[in-house]
């Protein structure tokens, strides 16, 4: 099991089949550099474009289609002291009554105190004089090649997982990914320093990172997205409308609780009705995201 440093020199605003920048072992580690959403380096020196410029792909080594691919995610490090978002509230977000008086579109800057553990706006607007929220860093865009020889746009989402930018995609989570083409193939890329749910003004505090993740083969087939954290598992769908997702979201969870905890889907209705949590990501983008969400406290693994 070997740590990589890798320095990208080329990215990619699609996620799909292409000539992989490093092959690495099941169980290894990558250390790699990642760009904000507009395509700005560490120096803030554009050298992507939009959307979401990715770093990769990575190829995994064994695995194949109807694997899974788990990627622990180890740490996110924002790479630089500034951040961008713009305001207003995204269109989706909104009532169309609404939308006339929303006001234009304006970028605005954040300083990452790293030492304090806080973003701040540069430019304080009336009412936010001390908002100061704290550092919660996030991958938004991220996944494996999709079947079929598809490149999906990192502008949206789909079942190989994509643009997302669901909060709990953060240091000690793990990510698992539906393989559909030899090697996975994983890109990463689009960190946030924070955000909020949603992502409901269309951006994080977005910004450029040094990214640790770890891989591993798991020789079992999922059909959507799955994390898991300390205290958590979830399931994510991603789609339009926003019920959609929702019901991609709660097939899978059923699914994972019949496979690894013995339920049938009676079952797993009982205790999905009771205790079940759901969780908004991306609903600014193409397909929206969903998460279907489970307190590990209530689950026996079989």
């Amino acid at each position: 099991m070997a740590t990589h440093h890798f320095r990208p020199t080329r990215y990619f605003n699609a996620i799909g089949v292409a000539e992989p920048c490093l092959r690495v072992a099941d169980g290894d580690t990558v250390v790699t550099d990642t760009l904000d959403a507009s395509g700005l380096d560490a120096r803030e020196v554009a050298v992507g474009s939009r959307p979401n410029p990715m770093t990769g792909p990575f190829f995994i080594e064994g695995a194949e289609p109807g694997d899974t691919l788990a990627v622990r995610i180890d740490r996110l490090t924002p790479s630089r002291a500034t951040g961008w978002t713009y305001s207003p509230l995204a269109l989706t977000v909104l009532d169309p009554a609404a939308i006339i008086d929303r006001p234009p579109q304006q970028r605005a800057v954040w300083d990452i105190d790293r030492a304090a553990g806080t973003v701040r706006l540069r430019e304080a607007v009336q009412g936010l004089e001390d908002f100061a929220p704290p550092i919660q860093p996030m991958i938004g865009c991220f996944g494996v090649a999709p079947a079929g020889g598809q490149a999906l746009s990192t502008a949206t989402s789909a079942q190989n997982g994509g643009n997302m930018d669901y909060r709990l995609f953060a240091p000690g989570t793990t990510a698992w990914f539906p393989v559909s083409v030899p090697g996975a193939l994983f890109y990463l890329g689009d960190g946030h320093a924070c955000q909020g749910d949603g992502e409901i003004t269309g951006t994080g505090i977005e910004t450029s990172f040094e990214m640790e993740v770890t891989f591993r083969v798991l020789k079992r087939k999922i059909t959507w997205p799955r994390g898991e954290t300390a205290e958590d598992i979830f399931t994510v769908g991603n789609a339009r409308p926003l019920d959609q997702a929702l019901q991609h979201a709660t097939t899978e969870m059923s699914r994972w609780l019949g496979e690894d905890y013995g339920l049938d889907a009676r079952a797993a209705s009982h205790l999905m009705g009771q205790v079940v949590r759901y969780d908004v990501g991306n609903v600014f983008n193409p397909a929206f995201t969903v998460a279907c969400r489970i307190a590990k406290r209530w689950l026996t693994r079989r």
